[in-house]
């Protein structure tokens, strides 16, 4: 399965050992993972300001990233699809790469459900998704 995980899960998954970080990990060993240029840069900035990463760790993040993801440019998306304009990258990035769900917590992404044929939901609706096909 294709799944972009946005940034918000990203952090998510190295701040605590929780959900994201347990679907950050499931995507690693059984899924293709895809990422942006500009979600890798959110996630940095995010690490670093949020989480008070120092720079070093944070660029191991980063690598360790870039090394088991596959990384697609966005395709462009009409404004009118989401209320948040900053989140057109993320749904042309699930676009683009076809994928198959893209995990969030950002609720203008969540309220739409589905773009182009990719499911959109959150960490705990992407594991019972997971487990329901037998797979969590």
């Amino acid at each position: 399965m294709r799944v972009v995980l946005d940034a918000n899960v990203l952090v998510a998954a190295f701040a605590a050992r929780g959900l994201c970080a347990a679907v950050f990990e499931t995507c690693l060993a059984g899924h293709e993972l895809i990422l942006s240029e500009a979600l890798l840069a959110e996630t940095r900035r995010s690490l670093r300001d949020k989480l008070k990463l120092p720079a070093g760790l944070a660029d191991e993040v980063m690598r360790l990233l870039r090394e088991n993801s596959r990384l697609v440019a966005p395709a462009p998306v009409s404004p009118e699809v989401c209320r948040d304009p900053d989140d057109l990258h993320v749904l042309g990035l699930a676009e683009a790469a076809q994928a198959d769900c893209l995990v969030t917590g950002d609720q203008d992404l969540l309220v739409l459900g589905r773009h182009k044929g990719c499911l959109i939901l959150s960490p705990r609706q992407f594991a019972e998704h997971l487990r329901a096909q037998g797979e969590g």
